[in-house]
């Protein structure tokens, strides 16, 4: 009986995509699905239904298909419910299409047949889970541990950028710190900047803490470690970037930041910087500014 039902629904494939078709369409009217546009949405509908009629047909889980469907789903943002929606409305058409054409069915090679009124109908719900589940389970599988990979992808690109080590000049690097600074994001500057010292020959680090929203005792507490560490391996830290109202509460805290400059904007720190490695900014004057003055000088002459 069972190769009669799955004979009979993939015959009929088209006309149960369309009853499909017409109940997801129905289904998508979300916020969602208005920011699709109607030819993407009917592409992506047909490519799910076209994977779901493979896994039936093989009579096994396709992964490859799946695998490739669900990245891609992932890779442009479709929530997961557009996938366990879709299944359950499919699951329902294909029930009721199997009832539907119930008595043009041919058992006459079956060696059992449920009649109408018997247990036909627990039998075919049956028969449609076993079709439907499996794939449901591997596509919610699939597209979890395609999003848990991005998820980890992206934490490491975040963790690269949350900690950038700039050489700006020989010897000179700056790290700037934007949001709020934990426990393992502090542990992770660490590492950065002692890396970034050795690897750019730094003899000054400026740490720009402009973008950090709040500086209390546990942040302070890092930041010390952090130029305590550098200093340890032969260079200097400069903490730029506080704010009046900063200032305010690491003295209301009683936090010392004695041990090392710290000075109110990166330009003054770069100043520092300069000085701390025998430099210093010289002003030069361009010639030909100095010729255009030179000529209007004597024009001023000419006319008096």
């Amino acid at each position: 009986m069972e190769k009669v039902l799955k004979d009979l629904v993939l015959t009929n494939s088209d006309e149960i995509v369309r009853m499909w078709m017409s109940q997801v369409e129905k289904n998508q009217q979300g916020e969602f699905y208005q920011s699709i546009s109607e030819e993407m949405l009917e592409n992506t509908n047909r490519e799910f239904v076209n994977v779901i009629f493979e896994g039936i047909k093989k009579g096994e889980i396709v992964k490859t298909p799946l695998d490739e469907f669900s990245e891609r789903l992932i890779n442009l943002g479709w929530p997961l419910t557009y996938l366990t929606d879709g299944m359950q409305v499919f699951r329902r058409s294909l029930v009721k299409f199997i009832i539907q054409r119930w008595d043009d069915l041919d058992f006459s090679q079956a060696e059992y047949v449920y009649e109408l009124g018997d247990e036909y109908f627990s039998w075919v719900l049956e028969k449609v889970d076993e079709w439907v589940d499996p794939l449901i389970n591997e596509l919610v599988s699939e597209y979890s541990g395609s999003w848990e990979n991005i998820v980890s992808l992206q934490r490491v690109a975040l963790q690269e950028l949350s900690a950038p080590l700039i050489p700006v000049m020989d010897n000179i690097t700056i790290m700037p710190l934007i949001g709020t600074i934990d426990t393992e994001r502090a542990k992770m500057v660490m590492e950065s900047l002692l890396d970034g010292v050795i690897k750019h020959n730094a003899e000054v680090v400026l740490i720009d803490i402009t973008g950090v929203p709040i500086v209390d005792t546990m942040v302070a507490h890092h930041i010390i470690q952090a130029a305590e560490a550098v200093r340890l391996i032969g260079s200097r830290c400069i903490l730029v970037g506080i704010r009046p109202e900063i200032a305010q509460t690491i003295v209301n805290l009683g936090i010392d930041l004695g041990k090392f400059p710290t000075k109110s904007s990166l330009r003054k720190g770069f100043q520092t910087a300069l000085e701390l490695t025998n430099r210093e900014i010289v002003e030069h004057h361009n010639q030909e500014n100095e010729i255009e003055n030179l000529i209007d000088s004597l024009d001023r002459s000419d006319n008096e």
